[in-house]
């Protein structure tokens, strides 16, 4: 039974909640009751400076208002912890926001079936660093990979880990090196992300198996991934941590860091200018 006190005039319930899924058009709240509610958004928010194409994301507290009729408006984003964007793929001057409130981002890569390149990695992390947004990589598909292939993902381990970077070698397929992967989420809520194809919905499952995401093949001819997830969602990995899967992605541009700045948000840059100035 609802409390008096947040019955509205107009007939209307205020209620605040946590954001689970982004399906677009409509945004699903798990209300602090515990009550799953589909609400829309008030057409505002459209028009209040905010360059981008979803401007509430999932991870955000939301206040929101439920009318006698079923009705679920929402209102107001509470202050947010941080959150991370990308430049959206068809308008170059909005972004994207991928999710909000975020403890870590993990950025699920394959050496081979399909690629992940550097530049893309790369582009990825210095995004996280822009938003102060902790980050890890999760190398998978390790049981598909050949003697040079498996050398080469062991160098990218080192390379990322010595700039300080926490890298994972697994296999979402055999469930090696999951149960390390999950105690390292364990408590937090965690962004995954990754280009389509690199086995994010396969893992995710192994990590919470009541999620039950769809997964789908790659295409072995183009070796490129096919989109799978198609909206973003938050699925509970534990007591206290969620992971936050969303659509896999084939670029990653970034936005809001000016030419001067980019060279700011890569560890390495920032090592070799401490080093050359004494400060290490």
């Amino acid at each position: 039974m609802w409390d008096d006190r947040n019955f509205l005039s107009e007939q209307k319930f205020i209620m605040q909640g946590l954001v689970v899924k982004n399906t677009g058009s409509w945004y699903t709240v798990r209300t602090d009751e515990g009550e799953i509610i589909d609400c829309k958004i008030k057409g505002n928010f459209r028009i209040k400076d905010i360059r981008s194409t979803n401007p509430i994301a999932v991870g955000d507290r939301v206040k929101l208002t439920l009318s006698t009729d079923g009705t679920a408006m929402i209102h107001e984003i509470c202050t947010r912890k941080n959150y991370i964007v990308r430049r959206s793929s068809n308008l170059s001057k909005y972004s994207q926001i991928l999710a909000a409130n975020l403890d870590l981002v993990a950025l699920v890569i394959t050496v081979n079936y399909p690629e992940t390149s550097t530049v893309f990695i790369d582009r990825f992390l210095a995004t996280a660093e822009a938003y102060q947004v902790p980050a890890c990589l999760v190398i998978n598909k390790t049981d598909r990979y050949s003697d040079d292939e498996s050398a080469f993902a062991a160098a990218l381990k080192n390379l990322y880990e010595t700039i300080g970077y926490p890298v994972f070698l697994v296999s979402a397929i055999t469930g090696d090196s999951v149960p390390e992967l999950k105690e390292y989420l364990s408590h937090k809520t965690t962004l995954l992300s990754g280009n389509s194809g690199v086995g994010k919905s396969t893992l995710i499952n192994m990590l919470a198996p009541n999620s039950d995401v769809r997964t789908n093949e790659i295409s072995e001819y183009h070796n490129k991934g096919m989109h799978t997830t198609t909206f973003s969602e938050m699925f509970l990995l534990d007591d206290e941590g969620f992971i936050i899967d969303t659509p896999g992605i084939k670029g990653f541009g970034t936005i809001d860091m000016q030419g001067n700045e980019v060279g700011h948000f890569f560890r390495e840059t920032l090592s070799k200018l401490f080093k050359y100035y004494g400060r290490l």
